[in-house]
């Protein structure tokens, strides 16, 4: 028997289980499963953009020994590139909302990022944490910007690995694809990928409200209303990773449905889940009622629970919200 032995944290990325969610699936008679995402050795699906914008601005020579790369991010993908750039020898400066959780804000901290906190503004101000990330990694030598939102290195990795690995372990036998969008980076290269491979396969957009995805889908126009608790997805812009993306329909979910599900899952499937979970589960479930028992429905579980225990998990938090 050959070993099976990844090298380093890199090659560790990807290649993650899909989860039954056996609480919803039996209820709905649909089979809704989640790729399990928070499995990745960076605790998040956003360890597969990181991994490839750092391969490929190093490809394209843009990277070079000992350089930093900056992204503004609202955690998860600034942990991954983290992680790579100890990893690989660089630095990593990361430019993060000040209202996103203090979990996230610590561990970047503990993993060794120069870290800079903004006020939370929009996309148009130009304190905003993207515009500030862009405007850093011009004034430091040998560094480079990763830009996430816009950078398609980021649905390029969705393309090329979580597509392929869910066609694989279903064996091609799915109906309906969905998933929230931050970047659009996830939901937009995998959709791709199903298209190209079964034009028939549904793909949906599950976004939070707060966002203008969801008008947009329906009315061709960005219209934001309400808010969430939720982190790093929900948007009010078409970014580059969004443009071209085939969409057939959009689910908007509510807080109140958000944490009803991942109550669910933790208490009935043992999954410890972060919000951006309770929106794709909520709406996989919502789409499974819908479509009736005997449908495939793959979502993405993105990230673990523990990155949101002074929020989503924490009572007084969430009565200031008037979630409880």
């Amino acid at each position: 028997m050959s070993m099976d032995i990844k090298k380093g944290f890199i090659e560790s990325v990807g290649n993650t289980p899909l989860i039954r969610i056996n609480s919803l699936s039996d209820e709905t008679g649909c089979e809704i499963l989640g790729k399990a995402e928070f499995m990745n050795p960076g605790g998040s699906v956003k360890d597969r953009a990181a991994h490839y914008i750092i391969a490929e601005a190093e490809k394209n020579g843009l990277l070079k020994p000992g350089g930093t790369v900056v992204e503004g991010t609202a955690g998860n993908t600034g942990i991954g590139i983290t992680h790579i750039c100890n990893a690989k020898g660089y630095k990593a400066v990361i430019i993060i909302p000040e209202t996103q959780s203090q979990e996230k804000i610590e561990t970047l901290r503990t993993l060794g990022a120069d870290v800079r906190l903004v006020p939370a503004v929009p996309y148009a101000n130009p304190d905003n944490y993207v515009r500030v990330s862009e405007r850093i990694a011009k004034e430091i030598p040998n560094a480079i910007w990763a830009n996430q939102f816009d950078n398609l290195a980021n649905r390029k990795a969705h393309f090329e690995t979580t597509g392929p690995e869910i066609w694989k372990q279903t064996d091609g036998k799915l109906d309906v694809w969905i998933a929230s969008l931050g970047t659009g980076g996830t939901y937009s290269g995998t959709a791709l990928y199903f298209k190209e491979k079964n034009p028939k396969i549904k793909c949906i957009v599950a976004d939070p409200y707060g966002s203008g995805i969801y008008s947009f889908i329906k009315t061709g126009t960005i219209s934001i209303e309400g808010s969430s608790i939720t982190e790093g997805i929900g948007q009010g812009r078409i970014t580059k990773n969004m443009e071209g993306m085939p969409v057939d329909d959009a689910l908007r979910i509510d807080d109140k449905e958000c944490l009803r599900i991942l109550n669910i899952l933790l208490k009935k499937d043992g999954l410890f889940m972060g919000g951006s979970v309770g929106i794709n589960v909520a709406a996989a479930y919502q789409t499974a009622k819908t479509l009736g028992p005997g449908h495939t429905i793959v979502t993405i579980l993105c990230d673990g629970g523990a990155r949101y225990q002074s929020k989503i998990y924490n009572d007084e938090f969430l009565k200031t919200k008037g979630l409880i």
